[in-house]
């Protein structure tokens, strides 16, 4: 209310302005209220409020504008505020910002009924005990201005991390898929033994190029059903996260390569900075760091074997 009779007293003036909306809103200010909340000294509340809103609008803002409550209270206690949540919903409403909410799947990759199939070595279980055990991949595409972008990811599912990814005007299986799966295999140190590939029916990955490379690097070919939200599901929902995030918030699209400069961020920040609820407020980085840091600690002293 002081923010609207702010915004209009100089047209209307501030004794007209309450004496209008009075009649028409319930418990509308009066012009003496006005004045006395002008005057009064600001409480704590408010003198926080105003410190605190800029940082969420900032934050925000540096997170693509895409993080809802639950992700924003977590960024702010990580930058050292003492807030709760109910407290950021709050502030997220007084700074205009809100998340963004996921769109429904369009599929992408046909199947080949004719090819071989491997089997499915993943049965929806998507879980891992540690890096480079099984990664997901899948294709999207991007409408712009020239023609489609093409889009690959391949995902670590231990730690999230997108250890590949391509963007291409084509589908074709030796330029769009395979140059993401061996950007993730020089990632790795090119061994990938141990390692379970899991993607979809999509000729895209049944192409003999694709499935040769695979069994080349080491890993083990798995796939699921192609059109099947479940089989799949992990690599399904890190491509709509990506159009969610990232291509429907800053479009339109001119050009690939347009395309392809605004994945090289995002997978940068998707890797080091966005908070994943899947990993408990933490990025895919800090997860691997801390696998390995397991790893290198010396085992701990069994009891009654030390000071």
């Amino acid at each position: 209310m002081i923010r609207f009779i702010d915004e209009h007293r100089d047209q209307f003036g501030v004794e007209l302005i309450c004496r209008v909306l009075r009649r028409a809103v319930h418990g509308f200010l009066t012009s003496r209220g006005y004045r006395a909340a002008k005057t009064r000294t600001p409480s704590a509340r408010q003198l926080r409020d105003d410190l605190l809103i800029p940082e969420v609008a900032r934050l925000h803002a540096e997170n693509y504008g895409v993080y809802g409550r639950r992700k924003m209270h977590a960024l702010m206690r990580r930058q050292g505020w003492d807030i709760g949540r109910d407290q950021t919903e709050r502030l997220m409403r007084a700074a205009g910002v809100r998340g963004v909410k996921k769109s429904k799947r369009v599929f992408t990759t046909k199947s080949d009924p004719k090819a071989a199939l491997p089997r499915d070595l993943v049965n929806r279980h998507f879980a891992a005990d540690a890096p480079r055990r099984l990664w997901v991949a899948d294709i999207t595409y991007v409408a712009t201005w020239s023609g489609f972008a093409y889009v690959a990811f391949v995902t670590d599912v231990f730690s999230r991390r997108i250890v590949g990814w391509t963007v291409a005007s084509t589908l074709k299986a030796e330029i769009l898929p395979l140059q993401a799966l061996d950007m993730a295999a020089w990632d790795a140190g090119g061994d990938l033994s141990g390692l379970t590939h899991h993607s979809d029916h999509g000729s895209n990955y049944m192409a003999m190029v694709y499935t040769d490379r695979v069994v080349e690097l080491g890993a083990k070919p798995s796939t699921g059903t192609v059109g099947d939200s479940y089989d799949n599901a992990l690599a399904e929902a890190i491509n709509n996260l990506y159009k969610t995030e990232l291509i429907r918030q800053r479009g339109p699209w001119r050009t690939v390569e347009q395309v392809e400069l605004a994945t090289l961020a995002y997978v940068w920040w998707w890797n080091n900075q966005r908070l994943h609820g899947e990993l408990g407020m933490r990025t895919p980085l800090e997860v691997e760091e801390a696998y390995y840091a397991d790893l290198e600690s010396p085992q701990p002293v069994p009891a009654g074997q030390g000071n």
